[in-house]
């Protein structure tokens, strides 16, 4: 799939991506952010000290505990979690200045991340990816051979749990077959994109006043 010239949206979308360990959801992210032209991934906020390499604003936003704290008060997140003892999250001032300026963000997170964004901003578009079964989520971990036999059961239990969580998305893609898995997600992109709501520029240059 390929764009020789692409008209952005007025406002762009937030979309919000997430499934079990196994389903295959990061690769197909990182397609469509290379593929998909206007989408960008959001640069979380977080607690952690730079890493050797790292660049604030562009792989991650610093900043200290006690003013993630006074932001999470404030409400200023989408979503926010502890991880091993460092908060991460994303700021909503910073989607929304994207959307504005007729960017897209894509939110690679997990079903509870996905559930505050749902309530802070209902207009996001939630998309679950899902396996083919709970077998094929087990056969792809085996696979990797990087894990334990006690981390890979862990994440067994914990994907039939995250499973159940895809009633309350807007749309549901079973990952079966990677190429036609990324075709049918990039087209949900795109079509979200096409929407009316977000070209009222174009339904203003084309309606007679």
């Amino acid at each position: 799939m390929t764009f020789t010239r692409w008209r952005p949206p007025a406002r762009g979308a937030l979309f919000v991506v997430t499934g079990p360990s196994g389903t295959g959801k990061t690769t197909l992210v990182k397609a469509a952010l290379n593929t998909v032209p206007g989408i960008n991934f959001s640069v979380s906020a977080t607690t952690r000290a730079a890493r050797k390499g790292e660049t604030h604003g562009k792989d991650y936003l610093f900043i200290d505990r006690p003013s993630f704290d006074s932001k999470i008060a404030a409400g200023d997140f989408l979503e926010w979690a502890d991880v091993y003892g460092n908060r991460y999250g994303t700021l909503k001032s910073t989607v929304e200045e994207a959307l504005n300026q007729g960017q897209s963000i894509l939110l690679d997170i997990d079903d509870k991340g996905a559930a505050q964004v749902r309530a802070a901003m209902p207009e996001a578009i939630s998309i679950f990816v899902l396996p083919p079964s709970i077998e094929t989520i087990e056969a792809r971990l085996r696979a990797r051979a990087t894990d334990s036999e006690d981390i890979i059961v862990g994440r067994i239990a914990e994907a039939r749990a995250r499973l159940a969580q895809c009633a309350d998305f807007d749309y549901l893609l079973i990952n079966d077959d990677l190429s036609t898995a990324h075709q049918c997600f990039q087209a949900i992109l795109i079509a979200e994109l096409q929407r009316r709501i977000r070209r009222l520029d174009v339904v203003e240059q084309f309606t007679p006043q």
